[in-house]
């Protein structure tokens, strides 16, 4: 009776260092990663993202790694038999390998789509057409959120082409509509004066990378001749640059009487013979 109290006793104490074993394990792993993480971040934002991406799935992994250690070890200590559940799993293991291939799929293209870093945790993507931030990517799924809130999950083999929109730089094209009785060269000077202008500003130039070019005429429409203007701006900030140099635009052809043409109709009535 007394051996039994005594192995009873060793083997509590065992799982409990077990126990403390794997949750150091945890610990120690999630510290360096944070550390490795804010290295990364202080020598580039984008090296950052990167290394917070690989964590998050990298930690999904370790996880489920530690939990199938802590199981082992447990059963290991207090002597249970297994055999059975190594049948049984290799039972269920052969029905998964039948009926999880888009599962394997799924894995292996979210694996690539790392390795090649072809987005991270805060861009803004647009994946088996859908667009939004990217919040989380897991093993299988990479998960959106679009501008309404919608949160969309889409598993990683379903992904044919990534978009990153908001990649090292993002581009601003601007179509600008005028009227076609006004003098294209002078609007396109208004233009350029315009958009160098917020370049220039204080608040504004920062997220321009490059001076604005106006390219010139880029169609002649039914009512309207449409003015191109690219400008290279920081990725995170083009749609607030598009929005300010709309308003800018608009407001300036405002002040110089500019038309902007809207779409109509014109009707010419013949005389009836």
């Amino acid at each position: 009776m007394e051996g039994f109290f005594n192995d009873n006793v060793t083997a509590v104490v065992q799982t409990v260092v077990v126990f403390v074993v794997v949750s150091v394990l945890w610990l120690a792993s999630s510290r360096v990663a944070h550390r490795t993480i804010d290295r990364m971040d202080a020598r580039s934002p984008d090296a950052g993202a990167r290394a917070r991406t690989l964590w998050s799935m990298a930690r999904r992994i370790l996880i489920l790694l530690l939990l199938a250690v802590l199981a082992l070890m447990v059963a290991a200590v207090w002597r249970l038999p297994l055999t059975p559940l190594i049948a049984v799993g290799s039972a269920v293991g052969v029905a998964v390998g039948f009926g999880a291939q888009s599962l394997v799929k799924d894995v292996i293209s979210g694996f690539f789509i790392l390795a090649e870093d072809q987005y991270h945790i805060g861009d803004v993507v647009t994946l088996a057409d859908v667009s939004g931030a990217v919040i989380d990517i897991r093993p299988r799924v990479t998960v959106l959120r679009d501008l309404d809130g919608n949160v969309h999950y889409i598993p990683h083999g379903e992904i044919k082409v990534a978009t990153n929109l908001t990649q090292e730089f993002s581009q601003v094209v601007l179509d600008i509509g005028i009227a076609y009785k006004e003098p294209v060269d002078e609007v396109i000077a208004v233009i350029a004066d315009e958009l160098s202008s917020l370049k220039a500003s204080e608040g504004w130039g920062r997220m321009i990378l490059e001076d604005p070019e106006v390219l010139g005429v880029d169609a002649l429409g039914d009512s309207a001749v449409t003015i191109r203007a690219v400008l290279k701006v920081v990725a995170e900030d083009r749609w607030l640059v598009k929005r300010e140099a709309l308003r800018r635009i608009k407001n300036r052809l405002d002040q110089e009487g500019v038309e902007i043409p809207f779409p109509h109709m014109t009707v010419y009535r013949g005389d009836i013979a």
